[in-house]
């Protein structure tokens, strides 16, 4: 993959005003909705509404905290690269921002997605965990179109689009970055209006999803520590993967 880099004194006022309107308006939505971590995670990075993030600054937190670093890319990558820079402990990220007439509707992820929504969860330790191992498992099976298919499932229904039971209260609670960069899909996750299931990987694996539309499924996790503890589940899953064709 050809080496890019973030032209840090190219973003004009139009971007930094983009991001400090999604910043804020996602800073107000969040509280009580998403995941503790998440919010805990968004305080040690240290992002702000004022300014866009400097991967390299970001880099030095995340390296420090968990090993991890995020590296530019133009867009949405292979899967045998993507698989493969997880399992090397690198998250791809754009480094563009979406136009002030885009605010609320991307049929690409931007930067605000990748870097707000994704980077703070790389600070938590069980989190990242997971999401290497992920990237291990992926890389073992990204040649094999039914395989990629069901861990693009299970990337969907956690990483992208994941709920996680509060300890407290036992409600459910954001840690998909699909739901915590968007304003409508933060409220409505949680609203009474889609289903929520009990995280498993039989459900998740069987289950297809839509990216052009708010999800009408979304699964819930008791803990960060069990989407690790699930792949050897679903490892043996994919073992037995059938023809793309047999998918539903």
């Amino acid at each position: 993959m050809t080496t890019l880099q973030q032209h840090y004194d190219q973003y004009t006022d139009e971007d930094r005003h983009v991001w400090k309107l999604l910043f804020e308006r996602q800073l107000q939505a969040l509280p009580g909705r998403a995941a503790p971590e998440f919010m805990e995670g968004l305080a040690r990075i240290g992002f702000t509404a004022d300014v866009i993030p400097d991967f390299r600054q970001t880099n030095q937190v995340l390296r420090r905290l968990t090993g991890w670093e995020i590296v530019p890319v133009p867009g949405i990558v292979d899967d045998a690269v993507f698989f493969g820079l997880l399992a090397a402990r690198k998250f791809p990220a754009t480094t563009w921002l979406r136009k002030l007439s885009e605010l609320d509707y991307l049929e690409e992820p931007d930067m605000f997605h990748d870097v707000f929504g994704h980077v703070p969860l790389l600070t938590n330790a069980s989190f990242s965990r997971f999401l290497h191992q992920l990237g291990h498992v992926g890389s073992l099976h990204a040649s094999n179109p039914a395989a990629v298919e069901l861990l693009a499932r299970l990337y969907w229904f956690t990483v992208e689009f994941g709920l996680i039971r509060d300890a407290g209260s036992g409600e459910a609670r954001i840690y998909g970055a699909g739901i915590l960069s968007s304003a409508g899909e933060t409220r409505y996750s949680l609203s009474a209006e889609p289903r929520r299931h009990s995280f498993s990987p039989v459900g998740v694996l069987a289950t297809a999803f839509r990216k052009d539309v708010f999800q009408t499924d979304y699964f819930v996790v008791d803990s960060l520590e069990q989407l690790y503890a699930t792949l050897p589940e679903v490892q043996r899953q994919l073992r037995e993967a059938p023809l793309v064709a047999e998918l539903a």
